[in-house]
């Protein structure tokens, strides 16, 4: 059925429309999609307005998007020095030459290039060349100790955000009221990794783990080598 827009009808509808957004002059601020589909003539007059706020609604939907594109040109520059660090870590990690050194090269590589506050390794078997270091800890696997990481260690998933005051007196000792943010991994048979920071906001829940567990993964692998 075609519409004839010159019939009475028609013309009647037409004006009852414009007599209710008379009445209703704030109407397209519910529907700003609606200014951007109406044709206004190209004279000077009241419909200037209309095209002010057209051209509003298109600059401020350009803000919009290029406010996106500069935090997806961000991401990618953040990811893009996550892999070039996550892979000299990788490759660190196997020219060393004992588990000891791999631990270390792995505590150094999270304190400096990835920027963590407190660095702490929790491992299953002990390690007699690190009983000076700070960051280790030997807890056997089944230790009771460990009962506050029992989901973790089965999930084996890695978390980030705010941990359990039991976990964080657990990891960083007499510094743990220190640690505002943590980022927690597992190595399964080996041990945890944390990295602990004095920024609230610098681990949180719901941020990618894809770096985390690739850097699991290297060091996992890296120290299978003298097992």
């Amino acid at each position: 059925m075609t519409l004839d827009f010159n019939d009475s009808t028609e013309k009647l509808n037409a004006h009852e429309v414009a007599a209710w957004l008379r009445r209703h002059p704030e109407f397209l601020k519910q529907f700003p999609d609606l200014a951007l589909t109406l044709v206004v003539p190209r004279d000077n007059g009241p419909t200037a307005s209309l095209a002010s706020y057209q051209l509003e609604i298109l600059r401020d939907k350009n803000r919009e998007l290029t406010r996106r594109l500069h935090e997806l040109f961000a991401n990618a520059q953040d990811n893009e020095r996550l892999s070039v660090r996550t892979h000299q870590l990788t490759l660190a990690l196997m020219k060393q030459t004992s588990a000891a050194s791999t631990l270390q090269a792995m505590a150094a590589a999270l304190a400096e290039d990835f920027q963590g506050d407190l660095v702490r390794f929790v491992g299953f078997t002990p390690a007699p060349e690190l009983a000076d270091a700070d960051w280790f800890l030997h807890l056997p696997s089944d230790s009771p100790r460990l009962a506050t990481f029992n989901k973790l260690l089965h999930n084996s998933d890695p978390v980030c955000g705010r941990l359990h005051p039991d976990q964080n007196a657990l990891l960083y000792g007499v510094r743990a009221e220190e640690v505002q943010s943590s980022a927690l991994f597992v190595l399964p048979q080996v041990g945890l990794v944390a990295v602990g920071s004095r920024d609230p906001n610098r681990f949180f829940p719901g941020m990618g783990t894809l770096f985390l567990r690739m850097m699991g993964e290297a060091l996992a692998a890296a120290l299978a080598r003298f097992a």
